[in-house]
């Protein structure tokens, strides 16, 4: 039987035999795509052919979307569906990309809450009391290096030299894709003195449970935030830590380095407190 001319395959073919393949060997976010395909774009799109795709009714879809989802997640749906179809462009399934160009919502979901010395002072407090000794000090460590909440978790002995004071993030678990190094701070050194994971487990914070890495601490997060009355999210604590040493005068460059930001471009998001510490030195 003859194979169907490739424009009049069906976005579901598409997706699951062309573009998912193609994107789990080269997204990090493929289970993401996944996600948000089978929940959100599935059910409209899934038996219409790829020419048949109207820029129209995606903008319909878009609209729709913004009574039941975010701004943000009606994007993503959007980004999702242009992506493939732009895939599907240069494999040569179809002619043109019907939504080039098309306009996005692009709320700025960039929200950065930084916690000032008062609160940094309450959240420390929970930290150093709280009986949840692990998740406490998983927290204290990544306000005192500024690692993504990921990086903590799985951090192991290994990578640790307490002599140089340098922690190495393995580049497969960076998500820069590079490896990069760390310095500990007096207050991340006073964290690893405090662990009893040394010679014990691979891992610097393994669960008490199960021996391996947390993979969330959400729930324990929730608690102890609202203990110390600050509503900020984990990943905020990068921010905080971000905003200190900008505002103690180190440079973007340091900042962009020690956070491993690929793209300077995401660090200029603390230029504002850079121009704020140079004011004081003036």
């Amino acid at each position: 039987s003859a194979k169907a001319p490739l424009e009049t395959m069906t976005l579901d073919v598409f997706m699951r035999e062309h573009y998912m393949p193609h994107a789990l060997s080269h997204k990090r976010s493929a289970k993401k795509d996944e996600q948000l395909y089978r929940l959100h774009l599935a059910p409209t799109f899934k038996d219409m052919p790829l020419n048949e795709i109207s820029r129209r009714e995606v903008e319909v879809f878009h609209r729709a979307f913004l009574q039941k989802q975010s701004p943000a997640s009606a994007d993503h749906c959007v980004k999702l569906m242009r992506r493939a179809l732009n895939l599907a462009v240069q494999w040569e399934f179809i002619e043109k990309n019907v939504l080039k160009g098309i306009k996005l919502f692009m709320v700025d979901n960039q929200v950065e809450n930084y916690l000032d010395e008062e609160q940094l002072e309450q959240l420390l407090h929970v930290l150093r009391t709280d009986n949840n000794r692990t998740v406490c000090l998983i927290l204290m460590f990544l306000l005192s290096t500024g690692a993504r909440l990921n990086e903590g978790l799985t951090a192991t002995w290994k990578n640790i030299n307490v002599e140089r004071g340098v922690w190495k993030v393995d580049a497969s678990l960076s998500k820069s894709k590079k490896p990069r190094s760390i310095p500990l701070n007096d207050s991340a050194l006073w964290v690893l003195e405090q662990l009893k994971s040394q010679g014990q487990s691979p891992y610097l914070f393994p669960s008490p449970v199960t021996g391996k890495p947390y993979t969330a601490i959400t729930r324990a997060w929730y608690r102890l935030r609202k203990k110390a009355g600050v509503n900020i999210r984990i990943h905020d604590l990068r921010h905080t830590f971000a905003s200190f040493l900008v505002s103690r005068g180190r440079s973007l460059f340091e900042v962009q380095q020690i956070l491993g930001h690929s793209d300077p471009k995401v660090t200029m998001r603390y230029a504002h407190l850079s121009s704020k510490a140079l004011q004081e030195a003036a």
